[in-house]
């Protein structure tokens, strides 16, 4: 198979393009936020029976948020992945339209962002964690459907019957205008992703949001969300190939996102851990007491008062 003839802009309009790519990014956002306000609603899902934020807050956070993740990613990216360009060429840092955004930067991002309102909101860290977590592999599935379009992060030579020539009348070329995925079939790991990190992930979370009602227990979806990601993105690595810029010790059997999502999977496994032991249960939540069953009456005997 090879690479449909999709343009990764949609239109352009001189020199203002809408690209595929920062389409998933608005996809994402608006369509996590709308879960989150009707999830928000059903509030005998969250501790107390009682929602963190209200459809005002709501709002305010997902801004948070998405600076979090535009600035966290574009900054990760550039440290972790490709920091020599931006050296010689600093502006080259705010051509996000281009690519070159790093999930781990951009959780990072979002992490300072959730802590920052919290503090500010006064709301659990854990219980804003669970809400974030919950939207997050909505993201995820539109991120790396994006990537797909743009016939970039694609995976290792195979020979399996689904492998993909990444080559297209839109891909870059080099100087000798050869395709730079080169013309052998490689895994589709971008489609691996957006299955593994935004659908299989999507569907465990909803499941333990909606059947198994633990959102009472905070901290315990946000750390599935995390060691989740980890193993799935470790996972995906053993097949995708590494970033061309990187060293060549980071090519082989271990790679940098190997490396980025191991300790995911270990902070992700400490927040399970402590939430099923109850240690993030927020101070001063209102719990509805069990009703108490009314004593009988009593009649005094005749002639006592």
């Amino acid at each position: 198979m090879t690479l449909p003839d999709i343009n990764p802009v949609i239109f352009q309009i001189g020199p203002v393009a809408l690209r595929w790519y920062a389409l998933a990014y608005v996809a994402g956002i608006a369509l996590g936020w709308y879960y989150l306000t009707k999830l928000i609603k059903r509030e005998t899902l969250w501790p107390g029976n009682r929602a963190p934020v209200t459809n005002e807050n709501l709002e305010d956070l997902i801004i948070w948020m998405a600076l979090g993740v535009i600035l966290g990613g574009r900054i990760g990216y550039v440290l972790f992945y490709d920091l020599a360009p931006i050296l010689r060429n600093p502006l080259q840092f705010f051509k996000v339209w281009e690519g070159g955004m790093s999930f781990h930067g951009g959780f990072i991002g979002v992490c300072i962002a959730g802590v920052l309102y919290a503090r500010k909101h006064k709301i659990s860290p854990w219980t804003l964690g669970d809400m974030l977590s919950i939207a997050a592999p909505i993201g995820l599935f539109f991120g790396r459907l994006a990537n797909f379009v743009n016939g970039e992060l694609w995976g290792r030579t195979t020979d399996v019957p689904w492998g993909m020539v990444f080559c297209n009348k839109y891909t870059a070329v080099d100087a000798y205008g050869r395709c730079y995925a080169g013309y052998l079939p490689r895994h589709p790991s971008q489609l691996y992703e957006a299955a593994l990190e935004g659908l299989l992930l999507f569907g465990v979370i909803f499941a333990l949001t909606h059947v198994y009602k633990k959102l009472k227990q905070p901290g315990l979806i946000m750390g599935t969300f995390i060691a989740g990601y980890g193993l799935s993105r470790i996972v995906v690595e053993t097949v995708r190939n590494p970033d061309a810029q990187m060293y060549e010790w980071l090519k082989g059997p271990i790679t940098m996102g190997m490396i980025l999502s191991l300790p995911m999977v270990i902070a992700g496994g400490w927040f399970i851990w402590r939430a099923l032991k109850g240690k993030t249960q927020p101070t001063g939540v209102w719990v509805e007491p069990e009703p108490v069953a009314e004593k009988p009456e009593t009649k005094a005997p005749d002639g006592l008062a």
